[in-house]
């Protein structure tokens, strides 16, 4: 109220002074310019006093009624008073939108059966359903605002979370419940702001966990039976000569399938071994060109002059990794180069930098394949052309072999590839696992030795997709 006041005190100052101002005029010349000068301050007045009217009117809306309809107003002033009436008519409605659509939103989110967490820029928790309440133990009254690694402490969820990368999911248990399984995404939007989204995967994993053993069980005990196999063949083989002629392409067939169920069964007894055990746990510094000259040295034996094969090393870092793994899979992709491109065919192994880290590419000018078989390339069994691949002795596990390694390594493989213009296969690794060229490195494995094999399995080198 006093700023009201404060300014009828101007008012009357001015009004005084307007009025002093025309008697004077009056003494110095006559009483016209006096009535004048009054009549000149009273209208000004008055409408000086008509506008303070409408702002005190203006006023008083916005500071107790700012939500009902403005006061009455004349002229200029009833034109604005409308205006904002307008205006805020506007801005209710769509207020009123965006709250209906927020509580749709919350309402299907406390429908949901997975957890869902919002968290503000500094990561603390800001709202969630109750799902996420019954699932991650958290406290509407207790909880709100505080830092969500200070509830989830699993040390593997603190580094998924910091680390900013959220292309994957990450699959940890419930820090409830220990047998339940949970599998957390972190979606970034908004100012740095998150969405956390908790799956209860806890029967996957369990059909997961039993795929991996009955695929590990079932290739274990065909070892067995598989090795005496092989014995007793080669044992006949060395008297071949000696059997009738109509059994010899039967004993040929024989040793050949024997041969082959070997090598399914290395293969599945590797991409098991892949899955079950932790990854970075046997990282060394190793230096790839040295790894990448041996397996160049198998792949020309292989190939026997048929292609020619050259080998670029344009990086001189040294990559943080497992020897007997990564010569595995580079192995394979070498190797189905040789197998699959035709005589002449050029076939280039290099090692570069890409992007902010290095890459190895394995890249040939051959026959190629459709585009649309790469997205299923790295699926167990998956082929091109099966019969060729049958016939070359070839599991449908290599590139499966392949993607796990990678992915162990954090690297991504990328596939490139046209009808009749050859192909490209990229393993790209990131710049944290890249060391200095003067890093003490570990050896590489034996040129001969099949990576990864079991010690009771005769070692044989990687084979084709």
């Amino acid at each position: 109220m006093r700023y009201w006041i404060n300014e009828l005190w101007r008012l009357g100052y001015m009004l005084f002074g307007l009025g002093a101002m025309g008697g004077l005029l009056g003494t110095l010349f006559d009483a016209l310019f006096a009535g004048l000068g009054w009549g000149i301050a009273a209208g000004l007045g008055l409408y000086v006093f008509l506008h303070l009217l409408h702002v005190r009117r203006l006023y008083v809306w916005l500071l107790r009624h700012p939500r009902e309809a403005p006061p009455p107003g004349t002229g200029v002033w009833g034109d604005l008073f409308d205006r904002l009436y307008s205006y805020q008519k506007a801005q209710s409605q769509l207020q009123q939108r965006l709250r209906d659509i927020l509580r749709r939103i919350q309402d299907s989110c406390e429908a949901m059966r997975d957890s869902v967490v919002m968290l503000d820029p500094r990561g603390d928790l800001d709202w969630w359903n109750s799902a996420a309440s019954e699932m991650l133990g958290l406290k509407p009254d207790h909880d709100r605002g505080r830092p969500i690694t200070n509830l989830l402490r699993d040390p593997r969820f603190i580094d998924y979370f910091n680390a900013g990368d959220y292309a994957e999911p990450l699959l940890i248990p419930s820090p409830l419940h220990h047998s339940q399984m949970l599998q957390f995404q972190i979606t970034l939007f908004g100012d740095n702001e998150r969405l956390v989204m908790a799956r209860d995967v806890t029967r996957l994993h369990q059909l997961e966990m039993m795929r991996r053993d009955f695929v590990a069980n079932v290739s274990h005990e065909l070892r067995t039976p598989l090795t005496v196999l092989a014995g007793y063949l080669e044992t006949y083989a060395e008297h071949a000569g000696e059997l009738p002629s109509r059994w010899q392409r039967g004993f040929d067939q024989m040793q050949a399938q024997t041969t082959r169920m070997q090598h399914l069964v290395d293969d599945l007894l590797l991409l098991s071994r892949l899955e079950i055990d932790s990854a970075g746990a046997d990282d060394l510094p190793l230096d790839v060109g040295t790894l990448l000259k041996r397996i160049l040295e198998d792949a020309r034996e292989l190939s026997a002059g048929r292609q020619t094969l050259t080998l670029e090393l344009e990086e001189s870092r040294q990559l943080l990794g497992n020897a007997h793994e990564l010569r595995s899979a580079i192995s394979n992709l070498v190797f189905n180069a040789v197998r699959y491109t035709p005589e002449g065919s050029q076939i280039t192994l290099r090692w570069k930098t890409w992007h902010d880290g290095s890459a190895i590419e394995v890249e040939d000018d051959g026959d190629g394949f459709d585009p649309v078989h790469i997205p299923r390339l790295t699926e167990r069994f998956y082929r091109i052309d099966k019969g060729r691949s049958t016939a070359t002795g070839g599991t449908g596990l290599g590139l499966a072999i392949v993607k796990h390694v990678l992915l162990r390594h954090g690297a991504k493989l990328d596939i490139a590839s046209r009808p009749g213009r050859g192909a490209r296969f990229r393993c790209a690794f990131a710049g944290a696992r890249l060391l200095p060229a003067d890093a003490p490195s570990a050896d590489a494995p034996s040129a001969n030795g099949r990576p990864l094999s079991d010690s009771a399995v005769p070692e044989m080198p990687p084979r084709n997709v």
